[in-house]
C-alpha cells in the first residue's frame, strides 16, 4: 500500500480558510476510483514553522497514484488548492 502525505500552509491562516481548504479536500472521497482513503487533519499547535493542514491519501499502487493525480476531480481541486497555497511538502512511503 501506497501512502502519500501532503502538508499545506495556507496563505491565509484564519480558521474559515483552513476549514474550507479540508472541506475541498475531503470532497474527492468516493469519487475517484483508486483513491483507497483519504483523511484531512487540521494543525492544533500552530507555529511559524508549522503547517495548516495534512492531507494523507492511501493508494494500491504507485500506479494508482499516478491515476490519481491525472484525475478530473482531483485535478480541479488542485487548482483550489494552487490558489489558496503558501508552501506545501509531501512524504510518500510504503507500507
Amino acid at each position: 500500500m501506497i501512502v502519500n502525505n501532503l502538508l499545506i500552509t495556507l496563505k491565509d491562516k484564519d480558521a474559515e480558510s483552513i476549514r474550507k481548504t479540508q472541506e475541498v479536500l475531503l470532497s474527492m472521497k468516493g469519487k475517484i476510483e483508486t483513491l483507497i482513503d483519504i483523511q484531512t487533519e487540521i494543525n492544533i499547535r500552530p507555529s511559524k514553522t508549522a503547517y495548516d493542514l495534512i492531507l494523507i491519501t492511501k493508494f494500491e499502487s504507485l500506479e494508482a497514484l499516478d491515476i490519481y493525480l491525472a484525475h478530473p476531480v482531483h485535478l480541479e481541486v488542485a487548482k483550489y488548492i494552487v490558489s489558496v497555497l503558501d508552501t506545501q511538502a509531501s512524504v510518500c512511503y510504503e507500507i
